[in-house]
């Protein structure tokens, strides 16, 4: 198995359970491992034949900007779906960080793994 990452992905969204996060956006920053084989990729040198990681940051962009969920578990869930649905990854781990949530801590969040590892 072969792993496409994504790193540092930043997204503004409304997120969180108290009043004054539903009014405001804040920004969650994503990082995936994404399972895939790139060996064909490889031999071809041609995007069609990989994952393309800038359409995964794209649609997740698109989708997340948009989002209006209370908790990082269910923005979680529902990213990794995307990912594993959409562009046909058998595998993931998802790592969702809401940065600032807690005082005293530099980030806080949740890392979930979908699907079958090979």
């Amino acid at each position: 198995m072969d792993i496409i990452y994504l790193r540092d992905l930043r997204i503004e969204t409304i997120i969180g359970v108290f009043d004054w996060e539903r009014r405001v956006r804040q920004t969650v920053v994503f990082d995936l491992d994404m399972a895939t084989d790139i060996r064909k990729a490889a031999a071809t040198d041609d995007i069609h034949d990989t994952l393309d990681y800038k359409a995964v940051a794209k649609r997740l962009i698109e989708f997340v900007g948009g989002s209006d969920y209370q908790l990082v578990e269910t923005l979680a869930e529902r990213c990794a779906g995307i990912v594993l649905n959409e562009f046909g990854v058998p595998w993931l781990r998802l790592c969702v960080n809401k940065q600032g949530a807690v005082r005293g801590a530099r980030d806080v969040g949740v890392i979930i793994e979908r699907g079958t590892r090979t």
